[in-house]
């Protein structure tokens, strides 16, 4: 039986630009479960930043309920925000968001350090992850020593590092060419297939067909939420993406 990891009871998002009140988000009532493949679409404007930030605790709703592992989350102080996303939400962005002057170790050990880890707890850990991804052969590189999809991997690696509940994928293959984009979206493959949730946000139709279910935003509310019927796998993104 499925159990449920989010819960959104009418959530509702206003932000004020100058005397005018934006409606960001509109009554959204939504669930995921636990191990789903989610991707999260919509033009600009529609509201899925808002609802990715929102997910991923970086905000909280003007009105509504966001329960995350049956805890209403949506009310928390900033403190207590910082510390779900620590435990529970891994992020990969775009940008990847590395500190450049840091290994590919210190960066995917980073989280465990807010976490109190022990030093040689972080290392070990961090060594796991960055094998899980395929890059233990590049543990003492520095960002500018990677390539785009190799600091990609070291995102991921960072995001898997404190066992989270959910993975929240922002454009992950937004600054990749195409073949690097295929090896990204296996290793998310690979990593919902080792039982981890993930939410996939993105503006590209041959990305969202990796996921399970896609939901579409249109000027703040849910326009459709569908199970996917077609994904695309691996194999099948590698003959048709790849000359």
């Amino acid at each position: 039986m499925a159990r449920e990891i989010i819960r959104l009871e009418a959530i509702c998002k206003n932000y004020k630009v100058g005397l005018e009140v934006v409606r960001a988000l509109r009554e959204i009532s939504l669930t995921i479960n636990k191990n789903e493949y989610v991707a999260l679409m919509g033009p600009s404007g529609s509201g899925k930043s808002t609802l990715m930030n929102l997910l991923g605790c970086l905000d909280t709703p003007t009105s509504g309920s966001y329960f995350l592992n049956n805890k209403d989350v949506s009310k928390l102080s900033d403190n207590e925000l910082a510390d779900i996303r620590n435990k529970e939400i891994g992020f990969v962005f775009q940008t990847f968001n590395l500190l450049p002057r840091s290994t590919a170790l210190d960066n995917v050990a980073l989280p465990l350090v807010y976490a109190g880890r022990t030093k040689h707890d972080r290392r070990d850990r961090a060594l796991e992850v960055l094998d899980q991804v395929g890059l233990s052969d590049r543990t003492h590189h520095k960002p500018n020593e990677l390539s785009g999809g190799q600091r990609q991997r070291v995102a991921m690696a960072r995001a898997l590092v404190n066992n989270p509940s959910i993975i929240l994928a922002d454009e992950p293959t937004g600054n990749l060419d195409t073949k690097t984009s295929i090896e990204i979206m296996g290793l998310l493959q690979d990593i919902h297939d080792a039982g981890n949730t993930i939410i996939l946000v993105t503006h590209e139709e041959d990305i969202a067909k990796h996921a399970h279910r896609i939901i579409r935003l249109r000027d703040g509310l849910v326009e459709s939420d569908e199970k996917n019927t077609e994904i695309v796998t691996l194999e099948e993104s590698r003959l048709g993406g790849v000359e």
